[in-house]
């Protein structure tokens, strides 16, 4: 299996603050920038740069929820090779909190949308390319799209500025056939682009589907240490690190970071492959549902949990 053209993209902070509000201390992220660097990953997703004012709950979050450059500064003094990545979303980011690049700690800037904002996201994307940045495209929650709107969002997508796409699979419901397919159809359909894919782990596929991908060709690859993200989590970074072959990972610096910071963080802070979120991956559904399930008394009592989701005359949140 050839994946030398890989470079992964580790999101702990971003996807595993999800899981904890952003409740990171400075240490932590500067001990796991240090331990990713020494292993070689290539891009360390530090948090979102959406704005505060456009989402309730602002005040509540960590300070990784809104990265401000000059708090970013102070967290990482000195860069080393590994690059800096933020995401925003679609209508929650305001254009003139983000400096140009030369002033920014932030190399990669990525956007995420669902398949009908991919006009917006398009028109972030130049700003930020413009002002020299790195940039994606991240269309969500693929396995819900129709294939005319994704067409529709393709012939968009090739003419921009975008340097990368990516194919995410929001609810963890694809496998490898799915992954092969849509690969497939974004290379046909956009030969001039750099692909990325971003997966969860609901059906414990989030590990092969990301091997799959880069077998395909696939360049940027989403991860993070132990998994960790929001309800089923992600593609274990120490995983790629340990399997790509021809490339310059190490994962003895990994294994330092999971021992000192995710292994203690794991047992106050639950994600990973469980049974509600299984379920919601299986039945191609946001995971909201089981997420709300394991806060309640009821977290596993997945028989009734199931039911409600497959009797179509219960009328429950999804």
């Amino acid at each position: 299996m050839k994946t030398n053209h890989c470079k992964i993209v580790d999101c702990t902070i971003r996807d595993g603050g999800l899981v904890n509000n952003w409740d990171f201390s400075v240490e932590f992220v500067q001990k796991l920038y240090a331990g990713l660097n020494e292993a070689g990953v290539d891009y360390m997703e530090i948090g979102y740069k959406n704005s505060p004012k456009l989402l309730k709950g602002s005040e509540d979050a960590g300070p990784w929820r809104f990265l401000n450059d000059d708090f970013l500064r102070k967290v990482i003094p000195q860069k080393g090779n590994t690059k800096l990545s933020a995401l925003v979303d679609v209508g929650r980011v305001d254009e003139n909190d983000i400096l140009p690049r030369s002033e920014s700690m932030l190399d990669l800037i990525r956007v995420a949308c669902y398949s009908k904002d991919v006009d917006k996201a398009l028109a972030l994307v130049q700003t930020f390319h413009d002002r020299g940045y790195e940039t994606t495209i991240n269309i969500m929650a693929l396995s819900n799209v129709m294939e005319n709107e994704l067409l529709e969002a393709f012939e968009l997508i090739k003419e921009s500025s975008v340097d990368v796409v990516y194919i995410v699979d929001s609810y963890g419901s694809l496998d490898h056939n799915d992954v092969k397919y849509l690969v497939e159809k974004f290379k046909t359909h956009l030969p001039n682009k750099r692909l990325g894919v971003h997966t969860h782990n609901n059906m414990q596929l989030a590990f092969s589907n990301t091997l799959v991908a880069a077998e395909l060709g696939v360049e940027l690859l989403d991860a993070s240490v132990y998994g960790m993200g929001r309800a089923a989590g992600n593609c274990p970074t120490e995983l790629l690190v340990a399997h790509l072959k021809g490339t310059k990972y190490n994962l003895r610096p990994v294994l330092d970071v999971l021992e000192q910071l995710m292994v203690p963080l794991r047992e106050k802070e639950e994600w990973g492959y469980i049974l509600p979120y299984m379920i919601t991956g299986a039945l191609d559904e946001h995971p909201r549902s089981a997420m709300a399930l394991r806060s309640s008394e009821d977290k596993d009592k997945v028989v009734d949990f199931y039911d409600k989701l497959t009797t179509p005359e219960v009328n429950f949140d999804k």
